[in-house]
C-alpha cells in the first residue's frame, strides 16, 4: 500500500511521549495477530485516539482514524485508500457528484501520489474563528501531475479525494481524506 501513516503515527507518538511527563494513561489494543489497532492516550490536558483496525485484501492497513482533542483545540483525520478496476475518469466523475453537496470543488493536478500524504493544509484558529475567509480557503499546491485531487470545504473542515492511475495503467488507486479542526470555542469533535 502506498498511503503511509508512519509520519502521522510518528508525530502522535512523539507528542504522546511529551504528554507522558504530564501524567497520562495509555491503552493499546492489539488484534489477534498482536498488531496494534487502537491506541488511546488520556492526559490531564486532552486525549489522542488512533484507530487502524481495518485491513485491505492484501493484508495492509488501508484506513486510519486519528483524533486529538483538548479543551483548547482538536484535530480529526480520517483517511482510507482503495483500489478499483475502474478508470480514473469514472472514479473522478462519481466523487465530483458526491462532493458537490459540500460546496464548490477545487480540482488540482499534482505530481505527488496520495501516498505522500503530507500536503494536507489545516488551520486551527486560536479561538475557533478564522482571521479572514481568504486565509481559510483551500488551494492547489502543485500543478501538472497525473494525480487528481478533488478538494472541498475549508482548511478547518475539508474533504479530499486523491485519484491516481495504477502503475500498470489499468485501474485506479484512490484515497479519501476528511480533516476537521477546531479552536477553543468550537464544539468538540
Amino acid at each position: 500500500m502506498r498511503m503511509s501513516k508512519l509520519p502521522v503515527v510518528s508525530c502522535l507518538l512523539a507528542l504522546a511521549s511529551l504528554l507522558v511527563i504530564a501524567g497520562c494513561s495509555i491503552n493499546v489494543k492489539k488484534n489477534k495477530n498482536g498488531e496494534e489497532q487502537n491506541v488511546d492516550i488520556q492526559t490531564p490536558v486532552g486525549g489522542i485516539h488512533v484507530n487502524t483496525d481495518q485491513k485491505g485484501s492484501d493484508g495492509n492497513s488501508n484506513k486510519a482514524n486519528v483524533n486529538i482533542s483538548s479543551s483548547l483545540f482538536g484535530v480529526k483525520v480520517v483517511a482510507v485508500e482503495f483500489l478499483s478496476d475502474d478508470p480514473p475518469e469514472k472514479i473522478a466523475a462519481f466523487y465530483r457528484d458526491q462532493l458537490k453537496r459540500y460546496g464548490g470543488i477545487l480540482e488540482c493536478h499534482t505530481k505527488n501520489s496520495h501516498g505522500d500524504a503530507g500536503d494536507v493544509d489545516v488551520k486551527i484558529g486560536k479561538d475557533g474563528k478564522d482571521e479572514d475567509e481568504e486565509g481559510n480557503r483551500l488551494a492547489c499546491e502543485d500543478n501538472g501531475g497525473s494525480t487528481l485531487e478533488l478538494k472541498v470545504g475549508t482548511k478547518d473542515n475539508q474533504h479530499i479525494v486523491s485519484i491516481s492511475p495504477q502503475d500498470k495503467g489499468k485501474g485506479t488507486d484512490f484515497a479519501l481524506v476528511y480533516v476537521q479542526t477546531r479552536g477553543e470555542s468550537k464544539d468538540t469533535i
